[in-house]
C-alpha cells in the first residue's frame, strides 16, 4: 500500500502538531517536520512530534548539503526514523550521512530537488547506500508549472529503492504518482492549508490507494491558469504579487460579478466609442476589453455595445472613463467595471488603436496580460507570470481558508499567526 507522507511546512510548531494530528486521523503514515518548520522551531520540531506521535514515522526535511553526519546525528537523536540530505550533496557528505544513519538507527531519504541529471543520480546514491529517494519538484519551480510526473517514471525505472515524491500534489496527480511508481507520496499544501485536514487526507488517501486515474488530465496552459484564477480573489492575487495594487478608481458597475480573462486593450479618445465597439470583433470568447480613454466627459459604452459582448462570450469589460445606460447593464447581469456613470454619449470618430500597450486605472496593461475583477477591484497579472501568480494565488487562498477556520473555532486572528511571537526584535 502507498505511503501517505504530510509535509508541515508552517512555522507554528502548536499549529504543525494540530494539523499533524487531524491528517493522521485522515490517514496519513508519515510525518514530515518541514524545513520552514526546523528553521523555525529547530530540533525541538522534532521532539515534539516524536512524543505526540509515538507510532507514526517521523521525517526530517533537513535539505542537508554538508555536514551530513552531524545532521543526522541530531535528528536521530531527536527521534526521526528518517532524515532528509539533498541530492546535490558531496558523496563524502552522503557518505557520511548514511554512517550517522546506521549508528543512531534512523534512514536517509535523498531529494533530487534542482540537481542537473536527477537519473544519474538517483542511481549514484542508491549505490552509495540511501534508503530512499525523491523525485521533487520545489514550490518555486511549480510556479512555472513543472510537475513531478514528468520525472518520476524515469526515476522508478532507474532505482530499485523506494521512490518517493513532492511537489503540488492533488489526489489526482498524486494517484498518477502511484500509477508511475511512487511507492511513498509527500502532500504539503493540500493537506496542510485545507480548512478541513482530515477530509483532504482522507480525499488524497482514497486516491493513492485506488490509483484509478493513470494520468492527469491534460488541459492547456491557459484553461489550467483561468481554472486556478476563477478560484481566487483579487486580494489573494494582489497578496501573491507582493501586495501589488490594483487599478485606481475604477468599480464595478454590476456588483457580485467576477471576471476572468486576457486582456485585448482598446485607447480612445474621451467620448470616441467607435475603437472600443471595434474590439468587440476583435476579441475571442474570454477574453475581456480593456479601455483606456483620454477622459470621461462622455460615454465610450453603454447596453448595445453590452449585448454584442454578450453574443460573443467576453468575459468583461474595463474602462477607464464613462459608461451610461447602467439601468439595462444591471439588469443583463453582465460584468462592467468603470471610473464614471454619465447619460450621454460621444461620437464614433475612430480616433485610437486596439492591440497596444496601455495604462488603465495607474496600472500598465498589455494585449494577453490576465485580468481578474471582481467586487474588491481590478488586478492586472502579466502573461509571463500568469500561471506562477494563478498558483501562488491558490497558496494563498489556502493559507487563508486554514486560518479561517482556526478562527471559527473561536481563536483571534492574532493567536493564530502568533504574532507576536514573528515581531521584528528590538
Amino acid at each position: 500500500m502507498p505511503i501517505l507522507q504530510v509535509a508541515l511546512d508552517l512555522v507554528e510548531l502548536k499549529r504543525a502538531v494540530e494539523i499533524a494530528r487531524l491528517a493522521l486521523e485522515g490517514g496519513a503514515d508519515w510525518i514530515e517536520v518541514g524545513t520552514p518548520l526546523i528553521k523555525s522551531e529547530g530540533m525541538e520540531a522534532v521532539r515534539v512530534m516524536r512524543k505526540e506521535f509515538k507510532g507514526s514515522k517521523i521525517v526530517a526535511d533537513m535539505k542537508t548539503i554538508d555536514t551530513g553526519a552531524l545532521e543526522v546525528e541530531m535528528c536521530a537523536k531527536s527521534g526521526a526514523d528518517v532524515v532528509i540530505i539533498l541530492s546535490l550533496s558531496d558523496d563524502s557528505t552522503i557518505g557520511e550521512a548514511i554512517s550517522a544513519a546506521r549508528r543512531y538507527g534512523c534512514e536517509i531519504m535523498v531529494d533530487l530537488i534542482n540537481h542537473p541529471n536527477p537519473v544519474e543520480r538517483a542511481k549514484r546514491v542508491e549505490e552509495l547506500g540511501v534508503d530512499y529517494v525523491c523525485v521533487h519538484v520545489g514550490i518555486d519551480v511549480q510556479m512555472t508549472g513543472k510537475t513531478p510526473l514528468d520525472l518520476l517514471k524515469e526515476v522508478v525505472d532507474a532505482v530499485n529503492i523506494p521512490v518517493a515524491v513532492a511537489g503540488g500534489l492533488d489526489a489526482e496527480k498524486a494517484s498518477a504518482c502511484v500509477s508511475a511508481g511512487a511507492e511513498i507520496v509527500i502532500v504539503g499544501s493540500n493537506i496542510v492549508k485545507s480548512k478541513d485536514v482530515k477530509a483532504s487526507a482522507e480525499t488524497i488517501r482514497k486516491a493513492i490507494d485506488s490509483a484509478l486515474a493513470l494520468k492527469p488530465k491534460r488541459i492547456s496552459m491557459d484553461e489550467e491558469i483561468r481554472m486556478m484564477l476563477m478560484q481566487v480573489t483579487t486580494p489573494n492575487i494582489s497578496d501573491a504579487m507582493h501586495r501589488a495594487k490594483g487599478m485606481e478608481g475604477i468599480r464595478p458597475i454590476v456588483r457580485g460579478k467576477k471576471v476572468v480573462g486576457k486582456a485585448v486593450t482598446v485607447y480612445t479618445m474621451d467620448g470616441d466609442w467607435a475603437k472600443t465597439v471595434e474590439a468587440i470583433d476583435v476579441a475571442g470568447e474570454g477574453d475581456v476589453i480593456v479601455i483606456k480613454c483620454s477622459g470621461d466627459s462622455s460615454a465610450v459604452w453603454g447596453e448595445l455595445a453590452t449585448r454584442s459582448c454578450m453574443n460573443k462570450g467576453i468575459s468583461g469589460v474595463i474602462i477607464d472613463g464613462a459608461v451610461r445606460d447602467v439601468d439595462d447593464i444591471e439588469k443583463l447581469g453582465f460584468p462592467i467595471f468603470a471610473k464614471k456613470i454619465v447619460p450621454n454619449a460621444g461620437d464614433p470618430k475612430g480616433f485610437g488603436e486596439i492591440n497596444v500597450k496601455i495604462v488603465c486605472g495607474g496600472v500598465e496593461v498589455r494585449p494577453g496580460d490576465w485580468i481578474v475583477a471582481d467586487d474588491n477591484g481590478v488586478m492586472v497579472i502579466p502573461k509571463e507570470r500568469a500561471y506562477e501568480i494563478a498558483k501562488r494565488a491558490l497558496e494563498v487562498k489556502k493559507h487563508e481558508d486554514r486560518i479561517r477556520a482556526e478562527i471559527e473555532e473561536g481563536k483571534t486572528l492574532a493567536e493564530v499567526v502568533e504574532l507576536y511571537k514573528w515581531e521584528k526584535v528590538r
